[in-house]
């Protein structure tokens, strides 16, 4: 099952006078208050919906009450392909966010560490409060699933492991033995690209090998009888502290690969974008799962073709290894 690809947006087009200057930031900050992105310096987008419309009708209404004047749009795209690039734009920016919260995180476990401290729990417990209504704020943003969520809640919960109880939060969460991962339904967010393909191709190859695939738009999605998630929120199998979801999901072959690893290694920095690894090959695969991502719209075809780019990967760091 394949999500819809075709997208309609809304369009916020504005001038306003030179004078106020406060003015122009005050409506640049409230379009980023709203999730909005800027279309070559001419026109703020949102994907449409009621509550879209409503925030970009005051923010018109600030324009005016300013002296300004403008108007908003709604629109689908000719070219379905043009959808990609408007929602790389929003990804774009909410994985900037999901970088600086993680960035945040991995400060204050660090700081933890060096004063070998369990925790400090009230000032633990504020910090991250605070972050958790940062991260709500970035996910009522989040309209395409952008990569990055996983990472901070795997960190969040490692953090919230150091907080004296009853400040922890218990999260349950039930992880399904290899013997168990035969012929089931794997479900992941819709729009896949690098941690989720290369994933896919692992459960394909390694652990299902009469796996289906199901892509869904939900943040928070429910699994039914015989599914299994990953990459997702509060997935069976997805990222753990600093580890992707290829890596974790490595756990489960049992054995040693180091060609995997290596595979693994060059999934981790291209997902998590910390450079951890640094691999040479790291850049030209990034380059042509982007291709495979821009080139094809829906998920499945997405998955063929890097699963195919994903085994001559595999057969070359064997040979390398030889």
């Amino acid at each position: 099952m394949t999500a819809p690809y075709r997208t309609s947006w809304l369009l916020l087009a504005f001038q306003l006078p030179a004078q106020p200057g406060y003015l122009r930031v005050k409506i640049w900050r409230r379009l980023q208050d709203v999730g909005a992105v800027s279309f070559r310096n001419a026109l703020y987008l949102l994907p449409a919906s009621e509550s879209a419309m409503e925030d970009f009708e005051w923010i018109l209404r600030e324009v005016r009450a300013g002296g300004g004047d403008g108007a908003v749009f709604e629109s689908q795209l000719v070219d379905r392909a043009g959808d990609e690039v408007l929602r790389a734009l929003f990804d774009s920016a909410r994985e900037e966010d999901y970088r600086g919260l993680t960035e945040e995180l991995r400060s204050l476990t660090e700081g933890l560490e060096r004063r070998r401290a369990r925790a400090a729990g009230t000032e633990l417990a504020t910090e991250l409060a605070r972050i958790h209504r940062r991260l709500a704020e970035i996910e009522a943003m989040d309209f395409f699933n952008a990569n990055g969520r996983e990472s901070v809640h795997a960190l969040l919960r490692k953090l919230e492991q150091r907080l004296p109880a009853p400040q922890a939060e218990e999260a349950v969460k039930t992880v399904i033995s290899k013997g168990e991962l035969r012929g089931r339904t794997w479900v992941t967010r819709a729009h896949v690209q690098v941690d989720r393909m290369a994933s896919a191709w692992l459960v394909r190859r390694w652990i299902d090998p009469d796996a289906t695939f199901k892509f869904v738009a939900e943040r928070q999605y429910r699994p039914l009888h015989n599914e299994v998630r990953f990459d997702m929120y509060e997935a069976e199998y997805t990222h753990d502290g600093e580890r992707c979801t290829f890596e974790v999901m490595l756990d489960l072959i049992g054995e040693k690969d180091e060609a995997l690893e290596a595979i693994g290694e060059i999934v981790h920095d291209l997902d998590l974008k910390d450079h951890k690894y640094e691999r040479e090959e790291t850049a030209g695969v990034g380059q042509l799962l982007a291709g495979i991502a821009a080139t094809h719209e829906h998920d499945d075809e997405r998955l063929q073709r890097s699963a195919m780019l994903f085994d001559d990967l595999y057969r070359s760091f064997q040979r390398t290894r030889h």
